[in-house]
């Protein structure tokens, strides 16, 4: 029955092209890595989850990178998981939780990444996230990854070289991902305090100052980062207590609270500081407007000055003072510009020029 409802979703589904398409020739089952494990160390030879039985004293650990539903259906088929789960890991952008559907738990973790650039510009990108679920059963553990941040295959090399956590089982490999996507935190927001300190330096130095624009990006790249953060904090604690999870862990993942409450308060001390040299910035903006204000006004009464006594005696009467005069002329230009002269002055000893 699956594999038919799998022929008719294959069916309808867009066909992938370009480098996707090659991709999914290579790894038609978006199969990462999928390893038995028989205390603490990784059995030797390929293993297909299909093919995968439960064994007394070992669990499996399959890894998977956007599958498809094809192939989330045989994994469901294979392990005996509820349909919801494979609706459920199908779609990327879900909010950090945990649950347990059956007899498999369900942790849900973003992931993030500090994207490179050289200037921070209106349109930066500097957080990318995506997300990663984690379907633990009592002999198994699924990792099912969206997104290009958060790869997982350093965590699984960390994990073989710590055979005495590895026998803890599946749910070692659960702590061991979490560990990884809270340090990943920790380094983005070391990398974001950098952009941070660069606008502050901007915003107080004494040339051109930063464009209100970036602060706007950077804050929407931050919002990224606290959707990571900030929602993760209850399931780890829902987690502690699981009757699913071995005692042995909890220390272990309460360091990982740990960790996440330390990455959880460098963001929020991040907001609160991109807002302050934001307003800092505002002001100055509001400051140099008013400035260029009076600069206009200073120099539009100075012009006054010139335009008043040309429109005077531009009117051709017959009675104007000094239009008789040899020297009417040259008078009326003294006087004009000896009153712009002192409207100059005026204007610049008040710092409106």
């Amino acid at each position: 029955m699956f594999k038919l409802l799998g022929r008719l979703v294959e069916g309808i589904a867009p066909r992938a092209t370009g480098p996707d398409l090659e991709a999914r020739r290579h790894n038609p089952d978006a199969v990462v890595d999928c390893a038995v494990y028989q205390g603490g160390r990784r059995k030797p030879g390929a293993v297909h989850y299909a093919s995968a039985h439960r064994r007394r004293g070992e669990f499996l650990w399959l890894g998977l990178h956007e599958p498809d539903l094809v192939t989330m259906r045989t994994v469901a088929e294979t392990f005996g998981l509820h349909e919801l789960i494979v609706e459920q890991t199908t779609e990327g952008g879900h909010r950090p939780l945990v649950e347990t559907i059956g007899d498999v738990t369900r942790l849900v973790l973003r992931t993030a990444r500090y994207v490179e650039h050289d200037t921070l510009t209106a349109t930066s990108e500097v957080v990318d996230t995506g997300d990663v679920t984690l379907l633990i059963g009592s002999w198994f553990v699924i990792t099912v990854r969206h997104g290009a941040p958060g790869a997982l295959w350093p965590v699984r090399q960390e994990m073989q070289k710590r055979p005495e956590l590895l026998r803890a089982g599946p749910w070692a490999v659960a702590y061991a991902v979490a560990n990884r996507l809270v340090d990943d935190y920790l380094d983005v927001s070391t990398e974001i305090e950098h952009d941070l300190e660069r606008l502050e330096e901007e915003t107080f130095a004494t040339g051109r100052s930063a464009d209100v624009a970036h602060f706007y990006q950077l804050k929407r790249e931050m919002v990224e980062l606290k959707r990571a953060v900030l929602p993760l904090q209850e399931p780890l604690t829902r987690v502690l207590e699981l009757t699913a999870a071995p005692s042995t862990l909890r220390p272990y993942f309460e360091d990982v609270r740990g960790h996440l409450a330390r990455a959880a308060d460098r963001v929020a001390g991040f907001d609160d500081l991109l807002n302050s040299v934001l307003q800092a910035r505002l002001t100055q903006v509001t400051i140099e407007q008013n400035n260029d204000m009076r600069m206009i006004a200073a120099w539009a009464g100075i012009a006054a000055v010139a335009t008043v006594g040309t429109g005077i005696y531009g009117m051709n009467f017959t009675n104007m003072p000094g239009i008789d005069s040899r020297y009417g002329f040259s008078a009326t230009i003294v006087i004009v510009v000896l009153v712009c002269s002192g409207l100059f002055w005026r204007f610049k000893r008040a710092g409106w020029l």
